[in-house]
């Protein structure tokens, strides 16, 4: 019987926060192994573990896999939250870029200069509510079905839960115009909170984030992209290690 994947990564979210929602919403179990101290990474990337120096780095299956898109799509093909064909994995590859170029800036609001920050923030935000968040709401509204695509749980749902969850972060106010979106008041997560969409409220979603979730995830928030002081550790951050 094949072990528990092995996630390697820093004591933080970066780029590794995605693949722990995906594997806990497949409600499958995994461990943890943070990188602390620059001699920890340059173990692995030693050892040959890093096929291209950097991590996110995932041991499953007998594979050390890298690239957090390369990770991602395994996971979600293995448990069956990737689309029944070519059209709905299309669909769902879409919707999950789109996620991911609105995390990608939220992500990295921690790196922005002091001077920077404010019109950073309000950019996010001019994009989260007039770009990104009415497409994903005119998706629900236009097929009227509780998930994003096919009418059952994927890859993409799950991707989307976890960028509303970081929105919320940072203004509750910026769901107010999306109902379909809108974030509930906090359950069984512990500090994670319940989006209305499907995935959540219906079954299994409910059974999957409410406790699959709860169970792997940290249950405070952490800050984005880094929880320990990756400056001490890697003095600059290198851009590199982050795939």
């Amino acid at each position: 019987m094949a072990g528990k994947p092995k996630l390697h990564y820093f004591n933080g979210r970066g780029r590794m926060e995605c693949i722990r929602w995906l594997l806990a919403a497949a409600g499958v179990e995994f461990e943890e192994k943070f990188i602390e101290q620059p001699e920890d990474l340059d173990k692995l990337r030693n050892d040959g573990s890093l096929m291209f120096q950097q991590v996110p780095m995932v041991e499953i299956d007998g594979m050390k896999l890298v690239q957090t898109r390369a990770i991602l799509n395994y996971i979600a093909t293995k448990y069956n939250l990737y689309g029944k064909d070519m059209k709905e994995r299309a669909l769902i590859d879409m919707y999950s870029e789109g996620v991911e170029d609105l995390g990608e800036m939220i992500m990295h609001l921690p790196l922005c200069p002091p001077d920077q920050k404010d019109a950073k923030i309000a950019q996010i935000k001019e994009r989260t509510t007039n770009r990104y968040f009415p497409a994903f709401e005119k998706v629900l509204k236009n097929h009227g079905q509780d998930y994003l695509v096919g009418n059952k749980l994927s890859k993409a749902d799950i991707h989307l839960v976890e960028l509303l969850y970081y929105v919320e972060e940072l203004d509750p106010s910026l769901l107010a115009n999306f109902p379909l979106l809108k974030v509930s008041s906090p359950t069984a997560l512990g500090s994670r909170h319940t989006p209305h969409l499907g995935i959540c409220s219906l079954d299994p979603g409910t059974e999957v984030l409410g406790s699959a979730l709860s169970g792997f995830l940290p249950s405070a928030p952490v800050p984005s992209l880094t929880c320990w002081s990756l400056s001490a550790c890697l003095s600059p951050p290198p851009r590199a290690d982050w795939s």
